[in-house]
C-alpha cells in the first residue's frame, strides 16, 4: 500500500497489499473479524436517502466478503453555521435505517467540521475464516452473476445536468440502497468462488481485478449486462461521468473490445457505481441457487453476465 512497510500477522487473512473490499483476521478457529469503511460526499439531494445510501455501500463491502455486519460507527465531516442541524439528523437516521436493516448495531462514530459534507460508515463483521470470500477465488468454467444493473454514475450525471427528473433520481435511488445482503448469503451458503462489489472502478475495473487475481480471463456477454432504465440512451447523448473516461484509459489495455465502434454500452461498462452490486464468480449450479434466492425477494434486475476461462490473467474480452 503506497510503498509502506506493512506489518505481517499469521492471522491477517486479508490485508491492506490486495484489491479486495475489506480487511479480514482470523480470531480463532471459528471467527475472523472483517472490517472496512467508506464515505463520500452527497450524490442525491434527500439528506435521508444520503444517508441511507452511503450506509449501503459501507455494509456491501462485508457482504462482499461473504460476512455478517455486526458493528457500525458514524463519519462525519458537516458543515456547521451553513447547513441547519436537521440535515445531519435525516442522514444519521437514514444511516442508522441500513444498519438495522443489516442486522447490525449503530455504537458510535466521529464528526468534524467541514467545509464539505462528507458521510459514511466503518463497519466490523464477522466470517468465518473458510468461508472468507476473495477476489481470486475465480476458477475456469465458472459463470458471473450481477446481482444490481448498471447506471448510477450516468444517470446521476444526468440528474445534476437537468437531463433527468424525479422519476430518474426515484429509480437509482432505490438500487443504491438495496443491500446486497440477500445476494451476500446465499454466495455465502452454497461455497462461492469468489466476489467483488462494483463500485467507482466501473463493472470493468472490478472484472479486471477479479481476473487478475484469480490469473483467468473473462468473457463478458455483454447483451446480458442489465441496465437502469434511460442508461443507455443518456450514454448514447454524450451523457458520460469523467470518473468512466478515467477508467477507461486505466484499463483499456486489458480489454479486447468486440463491440461496434462507438457503441455506448461500452463507456456504460466503465461507468463508476455507487453502491453497486455484487459480482459473483460461481458454479453454474451454485450460480442457480444464489438467483433463486435473489429473485424471490429483491426487486433489482440481475444477470449472468459471463464466463471465466483459462486465459490471459487479467484479460477482459467484450462479446
Amino acid at each position: 500500500m503506497c510503498g509502506l512497510d506493512l506489518p505481517t500477522d499469521p492471522n491477517l487473512i486479508v490485508g491492506a497489499e490486495g484489491c479486495d473490499d475489506a480487511g479480514v483476521y482470523r480470531l480463532n478457529d471459528d471467527c475472523a473479524l472483517i472490517q472496512t469503511l467508506d464515505f463520500f460526499t452527497p450524490i442525491v439531494d434527500d439528506p435521508y436517502r444520503f444517508g441511507q445510501i452511503t450506509a449501503a455501500n459501507a455494509l456491501s463491502d462485508v457482504y462482499a466478503m461473504g460476512g455478517r455486519p455486526l458493528l457500525a460507527m458514524n463519519i462525519v465531516a458537516f458543515p456547521l453555521g451553513e447547513m441547519d442541524k436537521s440535515v445531519l439528523r435525516d442522514i444519521l437516521r437514514g444511516g442508522l435505517e441500513k444498519i438495522k436493516e443489516a442486522g447490525a448495531l449503530l455504537v458510535g462514530g466521529h464528526s468534524i467540521e467541514d467545509r464539505e459534507l462528507k458521510y459514511g460508515l466503518s463497519v466490523t463483521g464477522l466470517v468465518h475464516p473458510d468461508r472468507v470470500m476473495l477476489n481470486s477465488g475465480a476458477r475456469p468454467g465458472d459463470q458471473l452473476l450481477l446481482t444490481k444493473p448498471l447506471g448510477t454514475g450516468i444517470l446521476s450525471t444526468a440528474i445534476k445536468g437537468g437531463l433527468a427528473g424525479e422519476e430518474v433520481e426515484k429509480v437509482i435511488t432505490e438500487c443504491m440502497i438495496t443491500l446486497n445482503r440477500i445476494a451476500g448469503e446465499a454466495m455465502a451458503d452454497v461455497g462461492a468462488h469468489g466476489c467483488t462489489d462494483i463500485t467507482g472502478f466501473g463493472l470493468i475495473g472490478h472484472l479486471f481485478e477479479l481476473a487478475h487475481a484469480s490469473k483467468v480471463s473473462i468473457t463478458v456477454n455483454t447483451a446480458s449486462v442489465p441496465l437502469l432504465p434511460g442508461t443507455l440512451s443518456f450514454a448514447a447523448m454524450g451523457i458520460i461521468p469523467e470518473g468512466a473516461h478515467k477508467n477507461k484509459e486505466f484499463y483499456k489495455k486489458w480489454v479486447t473490445n468486440h463491440l461496434p465502434e462507438l457503441d455506448p454500452l461500452e463507456m456504460i461498462l466503465y461507468d463508476p457505481q455507487t453502491s453497486g452490486g455484487l459480482l459473483i464468480a460461481a458454479s453454474p449450479e451454485q450460480v442457480r441457487l444464489i438467483a433463486e434466492k435473489i429473485s424471490a425477494t429483491s426487486s433489482q434486475p440481475w444477470a449472468v453476465i459471463g464466463t471465466v476461462g483459462a486465459g490471459e490473467a487479467g484479460k477482459i474480452i467484450l462479446d
